[in-house]
């Protein structure tokens, strides 16, 4: 099975770390609704299959789209493939946006689970992001989504900065996990270039950011959650029994997906592409019949290296087995030769021909990935 990743570009503000493709001015929000939907149209032979396990609207801040917009989308996407009956249909939102009676809204569409970017439960944290919420309001809408019926609940929690110390850290742990949240999703801040954080930092307004923080920031998440009955199925989720994410867990498993929306990525296992970061071009082209996107062929080496990418920061690990049989003998005997210094360190385990990484691996999972990697 396959799905659809559908990328709404708007925000009600910028918060300070972010550097996905949004827009705050919603002047094309309605334009852009109509290119989505298109866009799913023309996309429509991406997949090669009628049947989707998962439905993601990410972004940017998909919960500023109305009941309307929403229904509008699924009726385009429900007479272009069946959706399963067990699928997961995901829809991330701010915690000031899920008022009772936005919740209510969502209730009547086939959203059925929520990803609530709750980032901390600290107010002068929220501040320092630039966030658009405050952490009351943080708890009192996971309250009311469960009330509502939206059990199904992830929520994003983000970690390694200065102003977060361990205590802090743990105490906003203990706040997702007395509230009865299933899945956690756990994030190291990075600096990214051109964004208001990275500026800051610059300019020497805002203290630089320390590695070793946040490794044993998520040292500590892993030992916390795991007491809790957590399983940590990839690097940065967490998730009670059969809690996985579809969607997070089928891109790890390297499932194909299509993107729709401007800066959205597609993959069918033989292509990759990402459109065009930007709204009024996506629109205009759209408009054309014209996917505005950049396409990649994947070569035996590019397939080779996403593979070990994502399969090692799962909790099913990287399966040699799988390498020999569609890679060859040879690439097999240099990773596994090339594996030695890791078990060496005790940052791997290899048990039955499957790699996975320890605790201390995970902090260098990057690193364990790109001194594996097949070169041209």
């Amino acid at each position: 099975m396959a799905g659809i990743y559908i990328h709404i570009p708007f925000c009600k503000k910028a918060c300070h770390y972010c550097d996905f493709h949004f827009s705050t001015s919603l002047k094309y929000k309605s334009d852009m609704i109509n290119a989505i939907m298109k866009e799913l149209v023309l996309q429509q032979a991406y997949l090669n299959t009628t049947t989707l396990e998962s439905i993601y609207f990410g972004g940017g801040t998909p919960s500023l789209l109305t009941q309307t917009e929403l229904t509008q989308i699924f009726d385009v996407i429900t007479k272009l493939y069946q959706i399963a009956n067990d699928a997961e249909i995901t829809l991330e939102a701010n915690p000031d946006d899920l008022t009772s009676r936005k919740l209510s809204e969502l209730a009547q569409t086939p959203i059925n689970r929520l990803s609530i970017g709750v980032q901390s439960f600290h107010d002068e944290d929220l501040q320092w992001m630039n966030r658009p919420h405050h952490a009351h309001e943080a708890t009192n809408s996971i309250k009311r989504a469960q009330d509502t019926g939206f059990d199904n609940l992830t929520i994003d929690l983000i970690y390694g900065y200065p102003l977060l110390s361990d205590t802090k850290w743990i105490q906003n742990i203990n706040q997702a996990t007395s509230l009865a949240i299933p899945h956690i999703s756990a994030y190291c801040i990075t600096v990214e270039q051109g964004t208001a954080l990275a500026h800051l930092i610059n300019n020497k307004q805002q203290a630089t950011i320390i590695d070793e923080q946040g490794a044993n920031q998520l040292l500590l998440a892993m030992d916390l959650l795991e007491r809790k009955g957590f399983e940590q199925y990839e690097i940065s989720n967490f998730c009670q029994t059969n809690k996985q994410g579809k969607h997070n867990a089928n891109y790890w498993k390297q499932q194909k997906y299509v993107g729709i929306g401007p800066s959205a990525h597609s993959y069918n296992g033989t292509t990759r592409q990402w459109n065009i970061k930007n709204n009024l071009k996506y629109i205009e082209s759209i408009s054309k019949d014209l996917i505005p996107a950049e396409i990649e062929t994947l070569s035996i080496e590019n397939r080779l290296n996403e593979y070990m990418m994502t399969s090692l920061r799962t909790s099913w690990g990287m399966d040699l087995n799988k390498i020999h049989v569609n890679f060859g003998e040879q690439e097999n005997d240099r990773i596994r030769e090339s594996l030695t210094t890791f078990k060496e360190n005790n940052w791997i385990n290899i048990e039955a021909d499957t790699v996975t990484l320890t605790k201390q691996g995970k902090l260098f999972a990057d690193y364990i990935s790109a001194s594996l990697f097949a070169t041209t």
